[in-house]
C-alpha cells in the first residue's frame, strides 16, 4: 500500500524508480482474497466442475459430468447404463450443425426434451406411491393427474398420457382450450385415467366438462367456488348427464414461502367450511349428493417439509371423513400439486427453491396421513390423487443458449506523463483530493483511500458537466480510480456475458418472482472457470439480466470465451420444464425457442431425434401482435424499388441491386429474431423443407454420437 502511495505520489514528485503504472508488481501485497473465488488447484477436473456447480445435487439421478467434461443425461435415472448417457454437447451440435455438415441447421436457443426422462419421472412416482401404499396397508390405490398448465405441449402431453395408461393417468385442465387438449388426449389413454376440471367456470366450460362425461371420459367437475354449482345442476339436467363432482377446500394450513400465498383461508379458490355445508345441503335437496365423490386441496407449491405435508393432508383426510359421515358418495382424495424439486441440490426445507425430502418420503407421508385419518373415523381408504405437474415435467426440459461476448469495466493505462497531465489539469479541490489519496495510500488507510478517490471522480465529473473538462481527463480519473480500487482489492471482476436469449421469454419465473434455476456450462468442464460473469440477455431493458444463482451467489463461474477461433460457449438452464415456455412472453419480439425431442437409443449412435422445429421467425411474431407481415414486405419493396430508381445508375444495375435488397428483406422476415451464428447466412435449411422435421416412432431417425462438422451426413425426414 505504501508503494500505491509513492507511484500515485509520483505524478506531482516522482521518486526515482517509480512510476505510474509501470511496476505492477509492487502493488499485488495486501490484496484480499475473493469471497467468489474458484477453489486453487494445481488439477482441475470434471469432478471438480461437478462440485462447483452442485450438479449431483440438483440434477441427480438424471444429469452428470462426464470424463469429456461435458454434462451427460442419464435417461433412465438411476437404470441408465453407461452406454446409454447422452452427451449434451453432441446432441446440440448435431441440432445447430448445417445440413451439408450433417446437422439440422436449428437456431439456438433451444429446448431439447428427452422424454425418456419424462416417462421415468411418471414411473418413479407411481412406484414411490406404490410401496407407500402396499407398505402401509392401504386399500385403494394411488392414480395420478397431470396439470396441463405446466406444459401444454402437444408432445409433453401425448406421452404423459401415453407413458401413465398403465397405471390409470389422467390430465387436469383449467380452462376451455386446456380442457378441449385433454378430452382429446385422453380418448388414447386409460378409460380409469380422471379427467378433472379445475378453475373457474362459465356455462360453457360445464356444458363442455358434460360433454366429456357423455364420451366416456372420466370426468370430474371441481366446484372452486359456490355459485358453479347451480350452473353443474341446471346444465346437467338439461343434457340429461348424471355428473361427478368434486369440491376444492380452502384448508387452514398453509406454508409460509413464496408458493404458500395460493393456500389458506385466503386462497385465490377453493370453498370454506361454511360453503362446503351448504353445498352439501344444496346437493342433497336436489337428489345429488351421491354426486359428490372427489375432495381436492393445494396447500401450496413447493411444500419445503413432510412435516408440512403431513398437517395439510390430515386436515384434508378430516374434511374427507366428514363429507362421507354427511353422505356424500366420496371416492377420492386430491391432494393438489406441491411436490417439490430441489433445484439447488441443498436437501433444504428452509428455502424457495429447494425441498428437504425425496419422492418415496412425500409418497410415504401422504399414505400415512390419509390412512391414520381414515381408520380412526372407520371411512374406506379413498383413491388418492396428485397433480405433482413441476415433479414431473421440470427434468426433461433443457434451455441451451450461446454466450456471445463478455465485458468488464476497464479504464486505459495511464504513462507517468499522462498522469502528470491529468493531475496539472486538475483544479484546486480535486487536486487536493488527489494529494489526500496519495497520503492515504502511503499510511495504507484502505476506506481513507477509496474515499478520497471516489470524492476525486465526482469533482472530475462534475468539471465535465460545467464544460471545463475534456472526455479524455474524465477517461483518466477512471484510470486512475480503478488503478486504486485494484492495488487495495475493491475492484469488482465480475463480467457481464451477454446470451443470445431474452429472459423474458425463455426464463419469465426468474424476472418475475426471483426463481432461481440451475444454469452450468454444458461443456469445458474439465478446464477451471477463470472468471466470474452475470448474463445479460438480449432485450433493451435493464431487467433482462441474470444476476442471482444458486447457493445464494451473485455471480457464476465461467470460461474465456473463444478468443478469435469462433468456438461457441454453451450454456444450460435445467430443471426449467414447468411453466418457462408457457409464461414466455414476445417482449422485443423475441418469440420462443427451436425445439428438439431427443430419445435414447441403445444402438451404437446413442441418442435419437424424433421431433425438430425452428422457433418463431420475426414474420411469426409480428404477425401474432396483429401485424401483416406480408403487407409489411411489400410496403418496404415498393419504397426501395422507389428509390432505387431514383440512383444513377445503370439499368440492369439497379435491377439487380433491387432484386438481392428485395431477397433480403424477404430473409430477414423468415429469420428468427435472435442472433444468427457466425458460420451461418440468414434462413436455416429448417425452414427450406417445410418448416419442421418430424418422425414418429416407428420410423425414429437415429443420430451418430460421434457426428463432427464436415460430416457428410443427411437425413431422411418426412414432413409434418
Amino acid at each position: 500500500m505504501p508503494a500505491l502511495g509513492c507511484c500515485v505520489e509520483s505524478a506531482v514528485s516522482p521518486p526515482l524508480g517509480y512510476s505510474f503504472l509501470s511496476t505492477p508488481d509492487i502493488f499485488s501485497f495486501g490484496v484480499p482474497p475473493s469471497t467468489n473465488a474458484v477453489p486453487l488447484t494445481t488439477h482441475w477436473s470434471p469432478e471438480l466442475s461437478s462440485d462447483l456447480y452442485r450438479v449431483d445435487g440438483w440434477g441427480a439421478p438424471y444429469f452428470t459430468v462426464n470424463s469429456s467434461g461435458d454434462i451427460s443425461v442419464r435417461p433412465h435415472g438411476t437404470d441408465t447404463l453407461p452406454h446409454q448417457e447422452i452427451d449434451l454437447l453432441k446432441v446440440v451440435k448435431k441440432a445447430s450443425d448445417p445440413i451439408n455438415s450433417g446437422g439440422l441447421g436449428l437456431q439456438l436457443p433451444l429446448v431439447v426434451r428427452f422424454p425418456d426422462v419424462l416417462k421415468n419421472r411418471l414411473e418413479s412416482l407411481q412406484s414411490a406411491f406404490d410401496y407407500a401404499v402396499q407398505s402401509e396397508g392401504y386399500e385403494a390405490h394411488y392414480q395420478g393427474v397431470y396439470p396441463v398448465k405446466c406444459n401444454q405441449d402437444r408432445f409433453i402431453v401425448e406421452d404423459i398420457v401415453k407413458f401413465g395408461s398403465g397405471f390409470r393417468f389422467g390430465l387436469e385442465a383449467g380452462s376451455k382450450p386446456e380442457l378441449l387438449l385433454a378430452m382429446s388426449s385422453l380418448c388414447k389413454g386409460s378409460s380409469e385415467g380422471l379427467l378433472v376440471c379445475n378453475g373457474f367456470k362459465d356455462a360453457e366450460y360445464i356444458s363442455l366438462a358434460l360433454v366429456a362425461r357423455k364420451l366416456q371420459l372420466n370426468t370430474v367437475i371441481v366446484l372452486e367456488q359456490e355459485e358453479e354449482l347451480d350452473l353443474v345442476i341446471d346444465i346437467s339436467r338439461k343434457m340429461a348427464v348424471r355428473p361427478v363432482i368434486g369440491l376444492r377446500a380452502k384448508l387452514r394450513t398453509k406454508h409460509s414461502g413464496h408458493f404458500g400465498s395460493t393456500s389458506g383461508e385466503k386462497g385465490k379458490f377453493g370453498l370454506t367450511t361454511t360453503q362446503i355445508l351448504r353445498v352439501v345441503r344444496k346437493l342433497e335437496e336436489s337428489g345429488m349428493l351421491d354426486c359428490l365423490q372427489l375432495l381436492h386441496f393445494h396447500i401450496g407449491s413447493q411444500i419445503p417439509s413432510t412435516a408440512l405435508l403431513a398437517d395439510g393432508v390430515g386436515e384434508a383426510a378430516q374434511v374427507y371423513s366428514e363429507l362421507v359421515r354427511l353422505g356424500a358418495g366420496m371416492k377420492f382424495i386430491d391432494i393438489g400439486g406441491g411436490l417439490g424439486i430441489d433445484y439447488d441440490g441443498t436437501k433444504s426445507s428452509d428455502s424457495d427453491v429447494s425441498v428437504g425430502y425425496g419422492l418415496q418420503d412425500y409418497a410415504s407421508t401422504v399414505v400415512q396421513a390419509v390412512r391414520f385419518v381414515c381408520d380412526r373415523k372407520n371411512v374406506k381408504h379413498p383413491v388418492i390423487c396428485s397433480e405433482s405437474g413441476r415433479a414431473i415435467v421440470s427434468h426433461h426440459s433443457v434451455l441451451i443458449f450461446e454466450a456471445v461476448s463478455s465485458t468488464t469495466t476497464r479504464s486505459q493505462e495511464l504513462s507517468s506523463v499522462g498522469l502528470q497531465s491529468f493531475v496539472e489539469k486538475l483544479n484546486d479541490d480535486a487536486r487536493a483530493d488527489y494529494r489526500n489519496l496519495s497520503a492515504a495510500a502511503i499510511r495504507g488507510e484502505y476506506d481513507t483511500c477509496m474515499l478520497y478517490a471516489d470524492q476525486l471522480k465526482q469533482r472530475c465529473v462534475e468539471q465535465f458537466k460545467d464544460g471545463n473538462s475534456d472526455i479524455e481527463q474524465l477517461a483518466a480519473v477512471d484510470a486512475v480510480c480503478d488503478f486504486v480500487s485494484k492495488a487495495i482489492g475493491a475492484s469488482d471482476p465480475v463480467r457481464t456475458y451477454h446470451v443470445n436469449l431474452s429472459v423474458f421469454t425463455s426464463i419469465p419465473d426468474f424476472w418475475a418472482i426471483d426463481q432461481l434455476f440451475p444454469i452450468v456450462p454444458i461443456h469445458k468442464l474439465d478446464e477451471r472457470p477463470s472468471a466470474r460473469g452475470i448474463l445479460s440477455d438480449l432485450t433493451c431493458d435493464s431487467d433482462g439480466k441474470i444476476d442471482k444463482f444458486i447457493g445464494g451467489e451473485s455471480s457464476l463461474p465461467l470460461h474465456e470465451l473463444g478468443s478469435g477461433n469462433g468456438a461457441p460457449y454453451y450454456l444450460g438452464m435445467f430443471l426449467g420444464g414447468a411453466y418457462e415456455e408457457a409464461l414466455g412472453g414476445l417482449h422485443n419480439l423475441f418469440g420462443g425457442p427451436s425445439v428438439l425431442r431427443v430419445s435414447q437409443s441403445d444402438s451404437p449412435h446413442s441418442f435419437a431425434v424424433t421431433y425438430a422445429v425452428p422457433g418463431p421467425s420475426c414474420a411469426d411474431v409480428l404477425r401474432a401482435m396483429q401485424h401483416e407481415p406480408e403487407i409489411m414486405f411489400e410496403t418496404l419493396k415498393h419504397r426501395a424499388e422507389e428509390f432505387m430508381h431514383k440512383e444513377e445508375e445503370e439499368e440492369d444495375d439497379k435491377e439487380v441491386a433491387f432484386a438481392s435488397l428485395a431477397s433480403s428483406l424477404n430473409q430477414s422476415f423468415h429469420n428468427m429474431p435472435y442472433l444468427a451464428p457466425h458460420s451461418s447466412c440468414c434462413f436455416s435449411a429448417a425452414a427450406n423443407s417445410g418448416g419442421y422435421y418430424y418422425c414418429n416412432d416407428e420410423n425414429i431417425v437415429g443420430v451418430g454420437a460421434e457426428c463432427a462438422i464436415g460430416e457428410e451426413e443427411f437425413w431422411p425426414y418426412c414432413v409434418a
